[in-house]
């Protein structure tokens, strides 16, 4: 039952660590990669274009035949390794499956074999009277993506989150309810570091949304819930890391409860900084950046879509607030990224406090066209240029986007289609 329309639907955007490569997974289970051009004298107008380099079937759909569920094959997330030799290697999960994919260059073949004529059939031994040396020959560059790990059946719930630890031969998955470490070379067992499953599952009242690794600690990790707490664990302190070490949650404000109270604090993402030293949540109005070093609030906040608090009602009635919004940092975390609805997506930048709303569409995204800021009016009267909140299309959000890890450049996933942008060079 695939129906063609929503296969090529983006799930995941993620750059790799030098950010040569950009890898966007679907909700067919493909993996699409691209890859930064070099800029060419000729025609330097081109810098920064992104061309596809490898397209790869990652994941198929299953079927459980123990509990009659259908397993999708949509790509939940992709994690780049860190690159070691010319080959590149990524984590690429589904609900269920994580597999580790190698991704590597071929551009000779070996020609003059003994036993096997040009055209690749058997020789009759009796003819062969002279020994040759086979030789590499130069061919079309192939780019080849191959499966060399699978790590399977170890999560009962549907994986949210893969991390890559700092160490580099560890990574964690993280569902519903656990968290556990695989070795990136042992695929039949992991450990289970975090187990919020309760006894008596009537008992539940949050699930984990999201999990990361310490960008430099790999003792330390993170993970976010559904009650709009954080909480941060460090592996040396017991091997099962169901006490926490450190609890962010900010106090509610009683003064603006409301029924959708605890659906909109409800954590979506959440990304360490490159330095380590905060961390930046997203929940369905905001985004938040923390102090690891303060857990009684957070140091920023930032209104994404503030003028969606009046309408949480509709959005409640149409599923949109159970949407799972990520957000990024830029590669000096001197800025942060978000996306929002009618294409729209909001970059904040901590040092001014300046924040702007872009969009990405086909209509304001012609080649080397400058992006115009965006407005939104909230009541009252319009302002020409202002889009009113009633006539934004709440089918058309972007929840994936990308930042380039040393440039201004940006990836943003807009349901089927990617854009990428990058800061104007005058």
């Amino acid at each position: 039952t695939h129906n063609s329309d929503t296969s090529d639907i983006i799930s995941t955007v993620e750059f790799n660590y030098s950010g040569e490569l950009l890898a966007t997974g679907d909700k067919g289970g493909r993996v699409v990669i691209f890859q930064h051009e070099q800029e060419s004298k000729n025609r330097p107008q081109l810098r920064g274009e992104y061309n596809v380099y490898s397209t790869f079937q990652s994941h198929e759909p299953e079927f459980d035949y123990l509990k009659s569920l259908e397993i999708e094959e949509k790509i939940n997330k992709i994690r780049w390794l860190p690159q070691q030799n010319s080959a590149h290697f990524l984590l690429s999960t589904n609900d269920k499956t994580i597999k580790l994919w190698k991704i590597s260059e071929r551009d000779k073949r070996a020609e003059g074999y003994n036993l096997k004529d040009e055209e690749g059939r058997l020789r009759d031994p009796f003819r062969i009277s002279s020994l040759r040396v086979p030789v590499l020959m130069p061919m079309d560059l192939m780019v080849e993506a191959s499966p060399r790990r699978i790590f399977a059946n170890a999560h009962t719930y549907h994986i949210n989150s893969i991390s890559v630890n700092s160490d580099h031969e560890t990574y964690l998955s993280a569902d519903d309810l656990r968290i556990n470490l695989w070795h990136l070379e042992i695929t039949d067992r992991s450990f289970n570091i975090v187990d919020i499953k309760p006894a008596n599952m009537e008992e539940l009242t949050e699930v984990i949304t999201a999990a990361e690794c310490h960008p430099h600690q790999c003792n330390v990790f993170v993970y976010s819930s559904s009650k709009g707490t954080i909480r941060l664990c460090d592996m040396r302190a017991a091997a099962l890391c169901d006490r926490h070490s450190k609890f962010f949650e900010e106090p509610e404000d009683p003064s603006s409860r409301s029924f959708f109270s605890e659906i909109i604090s409800s954590i979506s993402d959440v990304k360490f900084s490159h330095s380590g030293r905060y961390m930046m949540t997203r929940d369905y109005l905001s985004v938040k950046v923390w102090d690891l070093n303060m857990e009684n609030r957070p140091v920023e906040t930032y209104q994404v879509h503030e003028y969606l608090r009046s309408k949480l009602c509709s959005l409640y009635e149409n599923d949109c607030i159970f949407d799972k919004f990520e957000c990024c940092w830029n590669g000096s975390d001197s800025a942060i990224m978000t996306g929002s609805y009618n294409n729209f997506f909001r970059m904040f930048d901590r040092n001014t406090r300046r924040d702007i709303t872009l969009e990405a569409s086909r209509e304001s995204s012609k080649p080397r066209a400058t992006l115009k800021p965006r407005k939104v009016s909230t009541g009252g009267k319009r302002k020409k240029d202002e889009i009113s909140v009633d006539s934004l299309d709440f089918n058309k959000k972007i929840l994936h986007t990308a930042w380039h890890p040393k440039e201004n450049v940006i990836a943003v996933a807009a349901t089927n289609n990617l854009y990428i942008f990058q800061d104007k060079i005058n």
